[in-house]
């Protein structure tokens, strides 16, 4: 299993921590979250590892260099351009050794309680892309068929929606929150030719959907937490106690 962490944010809602250090360096009980995220895609059975870094990039390389977690972890070095998530992970591609394995993609600062490697073999190419979603509750959604497979995405605050699929019934499709945790198949690697240096992987799968499979993936039991702000800190911290006392 291949994976790559998105690391390169700016961690804007996490300052002042990060003045000084990229958000994937913020400790949550005792360890860094790009740590955290490391162990459990080792553990899961992830034999190599790509890491994306722009803010304090340096110290990024520093802090992987300095650690081993007995599988390979590269890093796409973003320092002179942030690309966003698209352009992320088109430049980390080329690093990979096998171009035709499929990528679990994992946002740094997302924990959960998700079993990686069950997620991983989920997958097992029945789509284009796997998509873990939840049911939590926000303004913007992903918005998926009854066979679960993408068709657009809406604010439900604006009322605004985007699909490829015209006159998409908005009140026919089930309503999901993406995660930050997704599989992207190796068929979709030519696709990102088609786009610009900077772009939102979200924003891809929705230009693409109407032409291969982008698919939800739906666990009941998930629990999930983002770890975007200064007052999240505490809560992650007893959210990793809880999930190491169900294991």
């Amino acid at each position: 299993m291949k994976a790559l962490i998105f690391a390169a944010g700016l961690g804007t809602r996490l300052k002042p921590l990060t003045d000084t250090m990229p958000k994937a360096l913020v400790k949550v009980g005792g360890r860094p979250l790009l740590q955290i995220v490391c162990e459990k895609l080792v553990a899961a059975g992830t034999n190599e590892i790509v890491v994306n870094a722009h803010h304090f990039s340096e110290q990024i390389k520093e802090w992987i260099a300095a650690h081993d977690f007995s599988v390979p972890v590269k890093v796409s070095d973003e320092t002179n351009r942030l690309l966003d998530t698209g352009g992320g992970l088109r430049k980390a591609l080329p690093l990979f050794s096998d171009k035709n394995e499929p990528i679990l993609i994992h946002n740094v600062d997302i924990l959960s309680n998700l079993d990686l490697g069950e997620f991983y073999k989920t997958y097992a190419g029945q789509a284009a892309a796997l998509l873990l979603v939840s049911q939590r509750a926000t303004s913007r959604y992903l918005l998926f068929d009854h066979s679960n497979r993408l068709v657009g995405w809406t604010n439900v605050d604006t009322g605004e929606v985007r699909s490829p699929f015209r006159n998409l019934d908005v009140s026919c499709c089930k309503k999901y929150a993406f995660s930050g945790i997704h599989i992207f198949g190796h068929e979709l690697r030519p696709l990102l030719n088609n786009f610009p240096e900077k772009f939102s992987i979200i924003d891809f799968y929705l230009s693409v959907c109407n032409k291969v499979p982008i698919c939800a993936h739906f666990s009941p039991n998930l629990q999930l937490l983002d770890v975007g702000k200064i007052n999240s800190l505490t809560a992650a911290e007893d959210f990793l106690k809880d999930v190491q006392k169900v294991k």
